[in-house]
């Protein structure tokens, strides 16, 4: 059986993102809507996460299943509104909250797709989703219906196996986790290897896109990424200087402001966190005096 059971550019993205939206599923605690980012593109959000999904005339590619729940609501819509059946799912990386409930599309043929670390964690560490059947170690190209997507391990980052998927007809680029729009990462850095995160976030710079589709919160452009990727350099060159100069976490978290990001969403509670994630990963990294 595949699925595992386990037991225990504001005016840019304006012109680009078509206002096409699906039936919007709402409860108090669930938001599931489908909205157009450009051709044949579209952006699933389930509560504050997102995946993406690409139509093609012989079928449809989708990514990061999110959980079984929203799986079976995005593969109906996908079947009432364009009659397509789902031929590959790409997961972005391993963690579970991206890719569980893969089986609701593995189930029905989608061949599974990511890379070979991915496999090889999803596998030891018994994620409740699909195990992949394809898997590739730097770069793969999917072909389906005259259309493709580009599958690129940028290395170490966020996790060991977490990939970006460039959708070159549309100029679009989906990120997981390890790039956000004006926004901090996420809290204490958890399953990260620095610096070969920012190393990452530099590479992007090196693929041709111009919209940025986040797996949490708003598109953002090519720029986004930049800034991002500059935020983490100067964050992590100010704890490792403050480590340098013997300075305690209290110490670095009360003096390192980074106030150029101030407006950025959760700099109050996040900062604070982001300078003990990178400070852990200090100490375990370097050897003082």
């Amino acid at each position: 059986m595949r699925f595992l059971r386990n037991l225990s550019f504001a005016a840019l993205l304006i012109a680009l993102v078509f206002p096409y939206q699906a039936a919007v599923a709402q409860s108090s605690d669930t938001k599931r809507e489908i909205t157009q980012i450009a051709g044949d593109l579209y952006r699933f959000q389930n509560n504050f996460h997102y995946s993406v999904f690409l139509v093609t005339p012989e079928g449809v590619i989708v990514t990061d299943p999110i959980d079984a729940k929203a799986a079976a609501w995005l593969k109906d819509e996908i079947k009432t509104r364009f009659n397509q059946p789902i031929k590959y799912m790409i997961y972005s990386h391993d963690h579970r909250d991206h890719i569980a409930g893969g089986e609701v599309f593995a189930d029905d043929g989608a061949i599974v797709v990511a890379h070979e670390n991915a496999k090889r964690t999803i596998i030891g560490e018994g994620r409740p989703t699909a195990v992949p059947d394809l898997t590739f170690t730097d770069r793969m190209t999917l072909e389906l219906g005259g259309k493709t997507v580009e599958l690129i391990y940028l290395g170490k980052g966020h996790s060991d196996n977490l990939i970006v998927m460039n959708f070159p007809a549309e100029r679009t680029l989906f990120t997981v986790d390890f790039i956000s729009v004006k926004r901090l990462p996420f809290k204490g850095l958890s399953d990260a290897y620095i610096p070969d995160w920012i190393d990452a976030i530099h590479k992007v710079q090196d693929i041709d896109f111009d919209i940025l589709a986040p797996g949490h919160g708003a598109l953002g452009t090519k720029q986004d990424a930049a800034d991002h990727g500059r935020y983490f350099q100067e964050l992590y060159v100010a704890v490792l200087a403050a480590a340098r100069e013997g300075k305690s976490l209290e110490e670095m978290q009360a003096s390192i402001k980074m106030e150029d990001y101030k407006d950025w969403g959760q700099y109050e509670a996040w900062l604070p966190l982001n300078i003990e994630g990178i400070y852990r990963r200090v100490s375990l990294q370097r050897r003082d005096n």
